[in-house]
């Protein structure tokens, strides 16, 4: 075992603070690695504050992690030390099960998915995430990072960038898509710049104009305010595929009119409350209503493969541990653009 500096959250309330935790010692197969930066996700807050269920405190948070290997098991083969990788929403999965051998672990159907914190390992132990100065994984958990992509910049693409990748793929975007995504902040920035990179027409669909100007750079061929009534009548029967990045309770039925007949609507977010879905709406166009969650490994890989050859990068604001309290904050008050990363080397000098 071995032990390193991290930010723990110690309760629903209270704020995070500085501490150390422990991590195993590197089996056969594991990848031990530094880790030099780490996003914050909203998702982050959600767990942290016990609003999706049970949290295992003192927990640190954290599953958009990039670093560099420093130790490697006898049996590694993929890795070696020096190597840049990261490491997404799981460490595990059962390996055995009908998604598992698909390349899909994040919808396991054995043990489920193993979360990267607030999990639990093989060795029974919580799993403690990126907010901390090394982490050790197993080597079929891990992602190769490009030498085309910045440490820091990879980072949120380990959860964002494949949460819309993956939708985005399996719903064959391409130049003969229209694709709209809901939302331009954390995940939506992200979807504009894959689409767009995938050779689509994108639409921004926001509750205002202010971001506008940001959307028209990062991509976006049109950009349209969900709160003027003249937009579902403009674009209605427009889109093949709806991206749906935020957790607000939407009218449904006024989205899935915007469809084309056979187009769907994927729900990446998790409203707080259930949403009525209006079958008129589906049955009149052969529409659909989906959900999508992040994307498998060989899938993720694929990913940042294609991020690096097709400059996708996201927006990011860099900021040092200490701040990760304010950093929450100003997440929840939809006051950064577009995504919070932490600089972890403080917590790697301790």
């Amino acid at each position: 075992m071995s032990t390193v500096t991290a930010y723990a959250a110690t309760s629903a309330t209270e704020p995070l603070t500085k501490t150390t935790i422990t991590r195993r010692d590197v089996g056969p197969q594991d990848v031990k690695f530094d880790i030099h930066f780490a996003g914050i996700c909203h998702s982050d807050i959600h767990t942290v504050r016990g609003e999706w269920g049970q949290v295992n405190y003192p927990m640190v948070a954290g599953h958009e992690i990039a670093g560099v290997v420093t130790e490697v098991g006898s049996e590694v083969t993929k890795y070696q030390v020096g190597d840049r990788v990261g490491v997404g929403c799981f460490v595990d999965s059962c390996r055995e099960c009908a998604s598992c051998k698909a390349g899909l672990e994040q919808y396991c159907t054995g043990t489920g998915m193993v979360g990267t914190y607030n999990g639990v390992g093989r060795d029974g132990q919580p799993t403690q995430g990126g907010y901390s100065g090394s982490i050790v994984v197993d080597e079929n958990y891990v992602l190769r990072i490009p030498d085309d992509i910045a440490l820091h910049a990879a980072a949120p693409l380990l959860c964002a960038g494949i949460t819309l990748y993956s939708p985005l793929r399996h719903w064959n975007t391409g130049p003969d898509k229209n694709i709209a995504v809901i939302g331009l902040g954390g995940l939506g920035h992200v979807g504009v710049k894959l689409a767009k990179a995938m050779g689509a027409k994108v639409t921004v669909l926001s509750q205002s104009l202010k971001k506008m100007e940001d959307g028209l750079r990062l991509g976006a061929d049109e950009y349209y305010a969900t709160s003027d009534p003249a937009t579902f009548e403009k674009l209605a029967g427009t889109f093949d595929l709806i991206l749906n990045t935020v957790s607000a309770n939407l009218d449904l039925g006024a989205y899935l009119s915007l469809l084309t007949h056979d187009g769907t609507l994927v729900e990446l977010g998790m409203p707080e409350h259930p949403m009525e879905v209006p079958a008129g709406t589906l049955i009149m166009g052969r529409r659909s209503l989906s959900g999508s969650l992040i994307g498998g490994i060989a899938e993720t890989q694929e990913m940042l493969d294609f991020c690096a050859e097709h400059g996708v990068a996201p927006e990011i604001e860099v900021i040092q541990p200490e701040y990760i309290n304010e950093a929450y904050e100003r997440v929840l008050a939809s006051d950064v653009r577009y995504r919070f990363v932490i600089d972890t080397a403080s917590l790697r000098s301790e």
